[in-house]
């Protein structure tokens, strides 16, 4: 083939692609006008949305997205509307994909949804305390029946521990390789999952022996910051808007639920525990742990822990709150920190 031809081929090429579709590289002559041009919106709100047409181009059809959800289509693009009482919170894209004889256009706007209620905010009572080992940069707490299992953190001292609650005996403890920073844990079906904070890779062990069955890797987020479960899903935090749900086989990340508020989306959700039915997360370097509703991420309640680190032997290397376990057959709540000694069990009161 000469030069002549390749060229023409190269040019034919390229006009067929811009007159199928327009997926950005240049400007639509459609976009996506909110009700009262805003993109916050609650719970209790209604999103109505419709096709600016700039050019009065004939359109086929609209059809719209909530992300990747399919959502309706619609022949004009007009009065497009979605009740939000049902809708997962935090940040979202709005995607329309209007159809015409030229040119298919996909266009897109950000909108927020924020929770319709204040948090419920508790205060704790303590109940009792227990020894915890003060070099224990506590990570991941959590029991199975009455025995306590801890990850505990720091490159070069990183272990995963089983713990007498009573007498803060180690009962059994394992130390990882100098390269992995460990941090959550969940116990599910006779194994441990435990996280690394950068390595990008989870490990899988037996309860019973803690030899090591498994790795997993995190798929679509980049850091391993705090685990629980609910006895059929894991959830998992990375330091990001975002509370993963896994695969509980794969423990591929398949899908997220983002923490929050009436007035905001939060972050830097760590440690993780499931109690009664919602999750329990502390933020990174905060005194507070947040009660989230896994079906939609509304934060409907803070727990202010404000001095209870005070409690402990104070030193050069205390550091913060971090370790919520929940013992479900006695109903009661422990909390602890990095390098605290003492484990808390409290009693939490709402304000």
């Amino acid at each position: 083939m000469n030069k002549f031809n390749l060229l023409l081929l190269f040019i034919l090429s390229l006009f067929i692609f811009s007159c199928g579709s327009n997926n950005g590289s240049k400007k639509s002559d459609f976009s996506i006008q909110l009700n009262e041009n805003k993109s916050q919106f609650s719970l209790d709100d209604k999103l109505q949305a419709s096709i600016l047409n700039k050019k009065n181009r004939s359109i086929d059809s609209v059809s719209f997205y909530f992300g990747d959800l399919y959502l309706k289509s619609s022949k004009t693009g007009k009065d497009f509307s979605l009740n939000l009482e049902n809708a997962l919170l935090g940040n979202h894209t709005l995607k329309a994909i209007v159809y015409t004889e030229e040119v298919t256009d996909t266009i897109t706007t950000d909108i927020k949804i924020l929770n319709s209620k204040a948090p419920v905010v508790y205060t704790y009572e303590i109940i009792n305390s227990y020894p915890h080992d003060i070099t224990s940069y506590t990570q991941g707490l959590e029991f199975d029946g009455d025995i306590l299992y801890e990850s505990i953190g720091q490159y070069g001292e990183s272990k995963l521990r089983k713990l007498d609650l009573e007498s803060g005996e180690v009962l059994k403890e394992i130390k990882l390789d100098d390269q992995y920073f460990a941090e959550g844990l969940t116990v599910l079906d006779d194994k441990l999952y435990q996280l690394t904070w950068q390595e990008g890779e989870g490990f899988i062990y037996d309860l019973e022996t803690f030899e090591r069955t498994g790795t997993f890797g995190y798929n679509q987020s980049k850091e391993g910051w705090g685990l629980c479960n609910n006895g059929e899903k894991i959830f998992k935090s990375d330091g990001t808007e975002k509370i993963w749900i896994l695969d509980p086989e794969t423990l591929a990340e398949q899908s997220y639920i983002q923490p929050t508020t009436h007035k905001s989306v939060s972050t830097k959700f760590n440690e993780l525990e499931w109690v009664n039915g919602k999750i329990y997360a502390n933020t990174y370097q905060k005194d507070g742990v947040a009660i989230i509703n896994p079906e939609n991420g509304a934060i409907e309640g803070l727990i202010n822990f404000k001095d209870l680190r005070n409690q402990v032997t104070q030193h050069d290397k205390l550091d913060v709150l971090n370790g919520i376990a929940y013992n479900p057959e006695e109903d009661r709540l422990y909390v602890t920190g990095k390098n605290w000694d003492k484990i808390f069990e409290v009693k939490i009161i709402q304000k």
